[in-house]
């Protein structure tokens, strides 16, 4: 797709313009680098008939870019001082439709009303665990996720058996996280104390943990990682308040060693463990 035709935004001169400022306390960082907001909707991979889901379109620097190639945009923005500018920018676009709300509280299937639709936004840092967990256990399911986000909860998301978080492990029982670029903080106005990198989860048809056992999933997870730096036979035994003659029993029932630690287990031990705590 050839982006050329977008106009650069300057969001400290629009902010000027409109007697506004960034606020911190919503996380507000703007995108404006071209080269940056390019990546992330190449790597949206957007289909002419695709319906896409924006998070904090902020000033619409990154909306326009999704605009050209999608069918539809939803722009969902929290702040509505935020709105006059942002409507004013999208003119050009009468494909996009801005909703002012918190995503955390609207039900996706208002948003978008088909299956398969695809995610791509910079969304404030602060929140991005509550924004992906929310966007994946809500129906209808996106296909792809594209979120920019801090670099270091990027890598913990794709992190692999022996170095997993309960971050991780919430991910990518939904889908295939992998990181697309890297982006300096000078990409933004104002500039973060962070780097971000943009990342893309491809999500699965069905979870890899069955729907029946997805919930003593999440709460064993939840257990074995709540004292992580012990061992799993202790942290499960105080997380699922039981005895730990029981969670080594439990630990043993499926082949898992009980003095290993949780960051160690991979997605099939964890479906193992779900099955046998029944």
């Amino acid at each position: 797709m050839n982006y050329s035709s977008i106009p650069p935004l300057n969001a400290a001169a629009v902010l000027k313009r409109y007697g506004l400022r960034a606020d911190k306390s919503l996380g507000q960082n703007f995108l404006q680098d071209h080269f940056a907001l390019e990546k992330i909707a190449n790597a949206a991979e957007i289909q002419k008939d695709d319906c896409v889901l924006e998070i904090g379109p902020g000033l619409g620097s990154l909306t326009r870019y999704l605009a050209v190639s999608a069918r539809q945009v939803t722009a969902v923005e929290l702040d509505p001082d935020l709105l006059t500018p942002l409507k004013a920018i999208l003119t050009p676009h009468p494909n996009v439709r801005v909703v002012q709300g918190d995503i955390l509280e609207l039900q996706i299937a208002d948003l978008v009303d088909q299956p398969g639709y695809i995610v791509a936004a910079n969304i404030p840092y602060n929140i991005t665990s509550a924004i992906i967990r929310h966007l994946l256990e809500s129906t209808p399911k996106p296909r792809r996720i594209v979120l920019t986000i801090q670099k270091e909860v990027a890598e913990r998301i794709c992190a692999a058996p022996g170095d997993l978080s309960l971050l991780a492990l919430s991910v990518q029982v939904y889908g295939a996280p992998r990181i697309e670029a890297k982006i300096p903080a000078g990409a933004f106005h104002p500039i973060p104390n962070v780097d971000s990198a943009v990342l893309r989860i491809d999500i699965f048809e069905e979870p890899l943990i069955p729907a029946d056992l997805l919930d003593k999933f999440f709460k064993l997870i939840k257990a074995g990682f709540s004292q992580k730096r012990k061992m799993l036979r202790n942290s499960l035994a105080s997380g699922l308040h039981i005895k730990t003659q029981e969670a080594e029993t439990l630990l043993h029932l499926a082949e898992i060693d009980p003095m290993r630690r949780a960051e160690t287990l991979s997605i099939a031990e964890w479906k193992r463990l779900s099955e046998r705590n029944s």
